[in-house]
C-alpha cells in the first residue's frame, strides 16, 4: 500500500525565474522526501507546473521542462503552490492577467501560496497579498513599496509565513523556507535531512540578520546598520541626524565611520545609494522617471534628471536607450 505523502508541492517557475532559489528549494525537498538518497517522492511530492506544456526559460537561459498544466491535475490534492519569480519585477507583475485565474482557483481549493523572489509582485498585482505581511529582497523593497503602498513589508526578513500567504526574499533563503515548511508538515528531523550534503551548516529563521549586511566590529555594525536603514528609506525625508540617532551614535561619529570605510560622508553615501538605485531601475524596468523619482524621494523627474546627469554624465532617457554604461 502506497504511503500518502505528508506534503504535496506544485512548483511554478515564472518566465526568467532565478535558478538559485529554485534549485535550493527543490533539492531540499528531494533530500527530505526519502529515507535514503534515492530521490523517491515518498514523504513529500512535487510537480513542476506551467500554464502551457513545454519549457520555461530561467534568467540564465537554462530551460526547465513543464511536467503538468493546471488542466491535468486537481489543485485541491496539493498543499502548496510555490511561485519562483522572474528577474524583472515589473514584468513579473505584468503577468497577472495570465496567472490570476489559476492563483484564485488555488486559493479556493485551500492551497497555500508561496512567493519566492519577485513572485511577490505577481501575487500583489493579483490582489492576493492584501492584509498580509510580505518579505521582499532588499534590492526590490523600494520598488515594491512604490507599486503596492498599501501592503506591509516585513523588513529585514528572509521569509514571512503569514497564514495562507508565504513570501521569501529569494536566493539561498529558499532553502531555509523549505526547511521550515517541511518541519511543519513532516517533522523537524526529516526537514533537516540532507543539509550536510548541501554543505549547509545550519538553517536560518525568517528574522536572521545577514552578516553580509551587518559588520562584526562596533564601527562596522554602526555603518552596516545605517546602510540597511538607508536602503529601506531611499524615499525618506529624514536627515543624517535622525539616521545617526537610529543607529545610536552622533552624526559626527557616523560621518567619521563612513569616511573611514566608504571614503565619503554618510549623506554622500545615501545620495549615491539612491542614484545607483535609479540606475538599476532604468535598466531593469520600464517605469517612468517620475515614478522612479518617487521611489527615492526626489521632488520631480526634472530634478532627478539633473542629479543623474551630474553623476553619470548622461540623461536618464539616453542611458536607458543605450542599455547602460559603466558606473
Amino acid at each position: 500500500m502506497l504511503q500518502r505523502p505528508d506534503l504535496r508541492f506544485l512548483l511554478l517557475p515564472l518566465p526568467e525565474f532565478a535558478l538559485l532559489p529554485f534549485g535550493g528549494f527543490l533539492d531540499k525537498l528531494r533530500f527530505s522526501a526519502d529515507d535514503e538518497d534515492y530521490s523517491r517522492q515518498r514523504y513529500c511530492t512535487w510537480t513542476i507546473l506551467g500554464l502551457q506544456p513545454g519549457h520555461v526559460s530561467s534568467s540564465s537561459g537554462a530551460a526547465l521542462r513543464v511536467e503538468a498544466t493546471p488542466q491535468e491535475l486537481t489543485l485541491a490534492e496539493h498543499d502548496y503552490l510555490v511561485l519562483f519569480g522572474g528577474r524583472n519585477a515589473q514584468a513579473t507583475a505584468a503577468l497577472a492577467p495570465a496567472y490570476r485565474g489559476l492563483l484564485r482557483r488555488a486559493v479556493r481549493a485551500g492551497v497555500k501560496l508561496v512567493a519566492i523572489d519577485n513572485a511577490s509582485f505577481l501575487l500583489a498585482a493579483c490582489g492576493l497579498l492584501d492584509g498580509h505581511q510580505v518579505a521582499v529582497h532588499w534590492r526590490h523593497q523600494a520598488e515594491f513599496r512604490a507599486s503596492f503602498a498599501h501592503l506591509r513589508l516585513a523588513h529585514e526578513r528572509l521569509y514571512s509565513i503569514d497564514s495562507e500567504r508565504i513570501s521569501c526574499a529569494g536566493g539561498t533563503a529558499a532553502i531555509d523556507l523549505a526547511v521550515e515548511l517541511l518541519a511543519r508538515g513532516s517533522g523537524r528531523a526529516r526537514a533537516l535531512k540532507g543539509l550536510a550534503d548541501m554543505l549547509v551548516d545550519e538553517t536560518r529563521s525568517g528574522q536572521h540578520a545577514l552578516r553580509s549586511l551587518h559588520g562584526t566590529s562596533s564601527g562596522e555594525r554602526h555603518v552596516d546598520r545605517a546602510i540597511a536603514l538607508m536602503r529601506h528609506g531611499l524615499a525618506s525625508a529624514d536627515g543624517i541626524e535622525q539616521l545617526a540617532a537610529s543607529v545610536g551614535i552622533s552624526r559626527r561619529q557616523l560621518d567619521r565611520l563612513f569616511r573611514a570605510r566608504q571614503g565619503m560622508s554618510a549623506r554622500e553615501y545615501w545620495n549615491e545609494l539612491r542614484l545607483q538605485h535609479v540606475r538599476w531601475r532604468l535598466l531593469n524596468s520600464s517605469h517612468s522617471l517620475a515614478q522612479i523619482a518617487d521611489e527615492i524621494g526626489a521632488s520631480d523627474a526634472s530634478h532627478l534628471g539633473k542629479l543623474f546627469r551630474q553623476r553619470f554624465g548622461v540623461a536618464p532617457g539616453a542611458f536607458r536607450r543605450q542599455g547602460g554604461m559603466p558606473s
